[in-house]
């Protein structure tokens, strides 16, 4: 709570009177916030539920990390006993959801020994997100100060890549951090034709996958013996293959496409796959009546990239979202396409899609709800209901809105989360240094 109401009260002549000494002078990754001991009611918001409504002079509770009441002022709500914290006109969000990113599983591209993201070979089936996730990463204070809470951490390479996990952004361990633990199973399907460098011109071109037959084929063997799989031998891919034959694990297919789209949906309901998200989707208008009848939810990506083909709008991707949402489908904004340091975006690629024919309430909703309820968590967190997890923030602008998005404090659970990182250290070392040069 203090560390709340001096972010908010910073800008006060009061507060800086005090000469209180906010920042870690040495920033390292925060330590993760201890539990919520007292009630805390926070009044005077804007409240954005998550779900397209919204709240003005809007009133929530919440006690032991659990939202107790959310409402407006008229509405009466019990605050005795609370800590009140009155933020007089700033907005309230649910925590951003990050869907399909490898934020904490990959610290430097370019370093091997600080990746633990993908496996040898084109089936990981066993391989499980959950174990390798590394809570002290330096990348995820980044995510958090733009009001990202909750990550999808999704392992990558082959055919069949492993089972993904979601994460709360705080703990001292991954144990710590799980908020639900292998939500399903990832497959990449093969592409039809891949870019590859030309041994005789040594430029990049693009080409027929001469592998595509032999990789489909791969896919088909693993699942008819998974179908067929009694237990004996152990064999510790076709164990973890059972969810998504039974019916009970999600299938992400990852795929841009519009051919490998239908084919790789195709080839999971020929095997009685039940809940299939789509991950990617770059083509995907280009099959959205089949999508609609297959009612296929939607993680796209590539908001913010060139569109994939020469002859596609140059605004397509920005555009996309709402056309898949006007027809009718789930859509959420994840950041596998986006690379790791760029994915603290994600609400920015929200407002770029509300500008693009998103009203905004919808737009946050690609980043809070859908993408909460295409991963299965919407019953903890991705909306600020009663009975829900008080993950939420509090910015003094838009949080849609680059120019005006400013992430006051944040809320895990209830716990009071530590914003102040490395680049926050890194702004105050050199303003301190440069405001001196120019007086």
């Amino acid at each position: 709570m203090e560390k709340i109401l001096r972010r908010i009260l910073a800008s006060a002549p009061l507060f800086l009177l005090l000469n209180l000494n906010l920042y870690n002078v040495n920033a390292i990754v925060p330590t993760p916030a201890p539990d919520q001991i007292q009630p805390i009611a926070i009044t005077g918001a804007i409240i954005h539920i998550g779900n397209g409504r919204v709240i003005g002079d809007g009133v929530i509770t919440f006690n032991e990390g659990i939202i107790t009441g959310v409402g407006s002022a008229s509405d009466g709500i019990n605050m005795q006993g609370h800590v009140v914290l009155d933020v007089q006109g700033q907005h309230i969000y649910p925590g951003f959801v990050l869907p399909n990113t490898v934020l904490g599983l990959e610290e430097v591209g370019s370093i091997r020994a600080t990746q633990d993201v993908l496996e040898e070979g084109d089936i990981n089936a066993s391989v499980r997100s959950a174990i390798a996730y590394n809570t002290d990463s330096e990348m995820i204070p980044t995510q958090r100060f733009n009001g990202i809470l909750t990550a999808q951490s999704t392992p990558q390479g082959g055919l069949i890549s492993g089972s993904s996990s979601v994460f709360k952004l705080d703990g001292w361990n991954w144990e710590d951090a799980m908020l639900v633990e292998d939500v399903g199973m990832h497959m990449h399907w093969p592409a039809l034709r891949i870019r590859r460098r030309s041994p005789e011109t040594g430029l990049f071109e693009t080409t027929d996958n001469e592998d595509y037959e032999a990789q489909t084929q791969l896919l088909h063997s693993l699942f008819q013996a998974a179908q067929t799989y009694t237990g004996e031998p152990l064999n510790l891919n076709l164990v973890a293959m059972q969810p998504i034959i039974n019916g009970s694990g999600k299938l992400f297919v990852h795929v841009d496409q519009a051919k490998e789209i239908i084919s790789a949906i195709r080839f999971a309901r020929s095997y009685g796959v039940e809940e299939i998200v789509l991950v990617g989707g770059a083509e995907a208008m280009q099959v959205v009546d089949f999508l609609t009848t297959q009612d296929i939810p939607i993680i796209y990506e590539r908001i913010h990239e060139l569109p994939m083909q020469a002859w596609h709008d140059v605004d397509a991707p920005f555009k996309t979202p709402f056309l898949l949402h006007d027809a009718g489908l789930k859509v959420g904004i994840g950041g596998g396409a986006t690379s790791l340091d760029r994915q603290r975006n994600l609400p920015f690629f929200a407002g770029t899609a509300a500008a693009y024919g998103l009203d905004r309430e919808t737009a946050l909703s690609l980043v809070t709800l859908n993408s909460a309820e295409i991963l299965g968590v919407a019953d903890r967190v991705g909306s600020l209901e009663v009975g829900k997890d008080a993950t939420l923030f509090i910015s003094e602008g838009d949080a849609l809105d680059m120019r005006t998005s400013q992430v006051l404090g944040a809320y895990i659970q209830g716990r009071d989360i530590d914003l102040y990182g490395t680049q926050q250290e890194l702004y105050e070392r050199f303003r301190e240094k440069y405001a001196k040069q120019i007086e």
